[in-house]
Order: structure tokens, then sequence, then C-alpha cells
């Protein structure tokens, strides 16, 4: 398969929108940027199309896939029993990261939902992807455009680097904004239950919401046998080649313990990085825990290249953003955590 390389500067942006959602309208495949990372984009609305979707990947099949909207809409016509709590998160948070999970309508294919009675929902916050949804008039099942269990991708040259030739096309449009995955909120249970955190925080959701529960999935391993509801809870995810772990402790501790390591190397917070002797990537600041999450993967994709033999990993704090990033992390490092 060769895989279309579509551009979306100033005189070409129309012309790549038109084309990408005319392959999806006929049930192709086409990575395209959100906000988030870059998704792997097809019509929920066909079953044939959406197999694409996990073929291309290696995506396990109990995984279930985000929907992603243009419009209220088109919400409408994928979910149902959605509450008053849920418009309120959508008039707050929609265009944006977060992802809601309802009962569905039957609109979309079965697989898109991994089995479930539900369907998981976003709008995402890009110019680019709502444009190519809308011109579509398709809900687009799209999980991230990367192989499964590898970092997630950021920029369209990281997915080109995992699917080209097993897509039919990729739209190049510059780095994504937030850097992780979006929040993910069922409400599908009494309290609605956080699977997935992401760049809408815990706290903020407790303002519409004061509630809202955090799945135990979040910090920890389903069990094997286990059905989830959103992607990201279930299997190893996010992960280099590498053999990573997620190191806990302060800096100079983190510092000692890394510097005292053979072909490692240590993946460490701007303000701590004087002290580290050994090879370093720095993934942002550990008073900005934004900053972290949007040079996540990223970094873990440099994790690779650098030949290192193992990755020590500064864990960040679990509160706002930094939730999600160590969920993320957590993940990446197989559940493999050394606390100092």
């Amino acid at each position: 398969m060769i895989t279309e390389k579509l551009k979306t500067d100033r005189e070409n942006y129309a012309g790549t929108v038109a084309r990408a959602a005319e392959i999806l309208k006929n049930g192709g495949t086409a990575a395209i940027p959100t906000e988030t990372v870059y998704g792997l984009a097809a019509s929920a609305c066909d079953a044939e199309a959406v197999k694409k979707i996990f073929a291309a990947k290696g995506r396990p099949q109990d995984n279930p896939l985000i929907v992603h909207i243009s419009n209220m809409e088109m919400l409408k016509r994928v979910a149902c029993d959605i509450p008053e709590s849920a418009i309120r998160c959508a008039e707050k948070f929609w265009p944006g990261p977060l992802t809601m999970i309802f009962k569905r309508t039957g609109y979309t294919a079965d697989s898109v939902s991994a089995g479930l009675d539900t369907v998981a929902v976003r709008m995402p916050n890009h110019k680019t992807a709502l444009d190519i949804i809308e011109k579509a008039d398709l809900p687009l099942a799209a999980p991230s455009a990367n192989t499964s269990g590898s970092p997630s991708p950021t920029t369209a040259l990281h997915v080109q680097a995992d699917l080209d030739g097993k897509i039919d096309a990729i739209v190049y449009d510059g780095e994504c904004a937030v850097g992780v995955e979006s929040t993910v909120i069922s409400f599908c249970c009494e309290p609605p239950r956080i699977l997935r955190p992401g760049a809408v925080t815990p706290e903020q959701l407790r303002e519409i919401i004061p509630d809202v529960t955090v799945d135990k999935a979040v910090l920890s391993k389903p069990r094997d046998d286990e059905r989830v509801a959103s992607p990201g809870m279930k299997y190893k995810h996010y992960a280099p080649k590498t053999d990573c772990f997620l190191v806990e402790g302060e800096s100079d501790a983190f510092a000692e313990f890394v510097n005292g390591q053979k072909n490692a190397v240590a993946v460490c917070f701007f303000e701590e990085s004087d002290g580290i002797k050994i090879h370093k990537l720095i993934y942002g600041k550990k008073s900005d825990e934004s900053t972290l999450a949007h040079e996540l993967f990223a970094v873990l994709r440099k994790v690779d290249r650098s030949g290192a033999d193992k990755a020590y990993i500064h864990a960040p704090s679990k509160k706002g953003v930094g939730l999600a990033v160590y969920n993320r992390l957590i993940r990446a490092a197989g559940f493999k955590v050394i606390k100092l």
C-alpha cells in the first residue's frame, strides 16, 4: 500500500481536507492531527473500515475505540441517555481533550465498542480534525496513529515511522499541543468515573461533578480477564523497546541512583538535569506538568534512539495533569516502579 502524504499549508488545505474526507467516506484510513495525539481515523459506521484500524495498528480486538465528532447533533446519532452533567461538561470542555462514555445507539459498528453496549465520544479541539469530520459528515473512530503498545504519535513523522505503507493517508499538520490522550469519563455508572486521566483533570471535573471518582485501574493493572470500557486501561501501552523503570523519589535521590547505573539513560526534569551525569533526556519542568505531557511521547521515542539497555524515568506528581503523565509512564514501564 502506498500511503498518501497530505499537506495542510495554505495552498493545499482545502484539497487536503476534501481528500481525507473522501478516503474516509470510501472506507479508507487516514491519520489526522488532533490537539492530543495524531489519530488513525476510519468511519465509525463501517465495520470493514474499522477492521483496517485494528489491522494497521496490530491492536487487540477487545480494546474499544473513541468516536470523534464535530457537533452536538452528531453526538445524538451515536449516543443516548446523556445526562445533564455530561451536557455541562461538553459546554465547558468541548471541543477539547475530554472523552465521555454513554450508552450507544447502534449507529456505530459493534467493533468500535469492542462488544460493549457503550460508546466513547469526544469533540477534538483542532481545526483540521473538525473540518475533516464535518466534510466527511461521519463520526470517526480514531485511536492513536501508532503501532499498538508503542509511544503515541505527536507529529506526523511519528505516524510515518510506525504506519507508512499500512494506511491510506497521513495528514501532516505540525505538533500536537497537549501531547497525551484525552481524559476519559464514564457516565454509565453512578457516580461518574474517570477511566483515563488527561489534560482535563479530576479537579476540573469535580467543579461540575463533585462526586466523580477515579478508577483504580488508572494507577494499577486490570486483571487479564477483565473487560475494559476505555482505551489505555488494560494492555502495556506507550512503551519504547528499551526496558523502562519508573522511579519515585526526590531529585537528589534520583540523581544519586541513576548516576550509579551502567548502559542506562535517565529521563528527568529540567530543574534537576545538572545533577545527572549519565546520558539524560529532559521531558519538561517538574513545576509545570503540562510541559511533561507535551514532551512525554517524543522523549519516549528518543529513549530507543539512545542505545541504552535501560531507561530510568523520574515519576511526576500525581496531581493535575501529572496524573495523566504518571498513568502513561507506569504502563510504559510495564508497572515496574522503583521507590527510593
